[in-house]
């Protein structure tokens, strides 16, 4: 494995981090920035929707540009985004900075998991994406509790300072072990890049990522409330239960990288009827605690954890170019924008089990969409991707 994909999950570390920072202040930046908590979670919104809507435009603009150097352009405009949300004076100027963070972010991961597929032989490309997810992985065990401390003992805006420093950071680290990737063939062409988009199935193929994330983020987003209101632990032990079903996501994520390229459908397959009958189970044992815990864990473990299963799948009926992992990482984002955007009225509606429910509808849907490629494995009639649609060679690389 190379080392440059170890140092672009550090970057996506940085990223993710800056994306759970508000979840974890939100009163802090409520009183700091003169808004209510329900304004506050709006920015959270705000770079969601800035990530699903606007990451695939800027990446389309950074075509003709090496990924390495369109990698320092978006640390660039992604630290300039951090630094005026560490400045913001007032809550419009917070809400321009998780715009322009959350673009900058979506183009990096599209970007960057394009450059570490690129970056290694095609048998071991859905393990090279797991290890650079694992930033996203380490972002929700280890960012959100750090930048959540640094924000409670030393003010919200040193909790963005940090992040801009550990930006800055992984912006060095990639200049000197990120090594640039020759262009010089029509890898940066637009007409190349949307060419795959003509293809059906591959729309069918990145819905699947939007249900599979969908249908975890509907649980997750409602973790702390179901907890304390259902299971009824107390609000001192949410973040130790949280830790762990960091943990668990890590350890998924490690497992289906290393399956994902020989077993990418039985993969995604066996999750999402893992995912639902824990979704299941977590609503239906939500207020035993034993029950609700071991569900929760579950759900980390065959969640977000099949990333590396979707990105190899989306690549193989795609491409591995930047605009379609982008345009990929938008779906995922937008199962987020879902979970999130039904959920809380159907909490307000049915309770706080709803959400549990609405995830496990999202599975079936999800296990819906495969079938149309579960019948063609069964049938044989799986034919590889045409040329200059499906995996790529290995473009020639240089150092420097």
């Amino acid at each position: 494995m190379p080392r440059a994909v170890y140092v672009l999950a550090l970057g996506i570390f940085a990223m993710v981090t800056s994306e759970f920072v508000v979840a974890g202040l939100m009163p802090q930046m409520a009183a700091g920035l003169d808004a209510t908590i329900p304004e506050i979670g709006y920015l959270i919104t705000a770079f969601a929707v800035a990530m699903a809507f606007g990451g695939p435009f800027l990446t389309v603009a950074l075509l003709r540009l090496p990924q390495k150097r369109a990698l320092m352009v978006l640390f660039g405009i992604f630290l300039g985004g951090n630094v005026l949300a560490a400045l913001a004076p007032d809550y419009r100027t917070m809400l321009v900075a998780r715009v322009v963070t959350g673009i900058a972010s979506q183009a990096f991961f599209g970007v960057g998991i394009s450059l570490a597929s690129r970056l290694t032989r095609p048998e071991i490309r859905g393990r090279a994406v797991a290890v650079a997810l694992n930033g996203l992985m380490l972002g929700t065990l280890l960012g959100l509790p750090f930048a959540t401390v640094v924000g409670e003992h030393l003010g919200w805006r040193a909790a963005f300072w940090a992040i801009t420093a550990l930006t800055a950071l992984a912006a060095a680290a990639t200049l000197v072990g990120v090594p640039r990737i020759d262009r010089s063939d029509d890898a940066g062409s637009i007409r190349a890049e949307l060419g795959a988009f003509r293809s059906p199935r591959l729309w069918l193929t990145l819905v699947t990522s939007t249900f599979v994330i969908g249908a975890t983020f509907s649980a997750f987003s409602y973790l702390n409330p179901i907890l304390t209101e259902v299971t009824g632990f107390a609000t001192g032990t949410v973040p130790l239960l949280l830790v762990a079903y960091g943990a668990a996501t890590l350890i998924g994520n490690t497992v289906v990288g290393r399956l994902a390229d020989r077993h990418t459908l039985p993969v995604l397959v066996t999750g999402l009827l893992l995912n639902l009958g824990f979704l299941v189970g977590f609503a239906l044992l939500a207020d035993i605690p034993a029950g609700a815990v071991t569900m929760m864990l579950g759900i980390g473990l065959v969640g977000v954890t099949m990333n590396p299963a979707m990105v190899t799948r989306v690549q193989r009926v795609g491409n591995t170019r930047p605009l379609v992992n982008s345009v990929h990482s938008s779906f995922i984002t937008g199962g987020i924008i879902i979970a999130t955007s039904v959920g809380g009225p159907a909490i307000d509606a049915y309770g706080l089990r709803a959400p549990l429910w609405i995830g496990a509808g999202l599975a079936v849907l999800g296990l819906l969409s495969l079938v149309p490629e579960v019948r063609r494995r069964t049938s044989g009639t799986d034919a590889p991707a045409p040329a200059g649609t499906g995996s790529p060679v290995r473009e020639p690389v240089e150092v420097g």
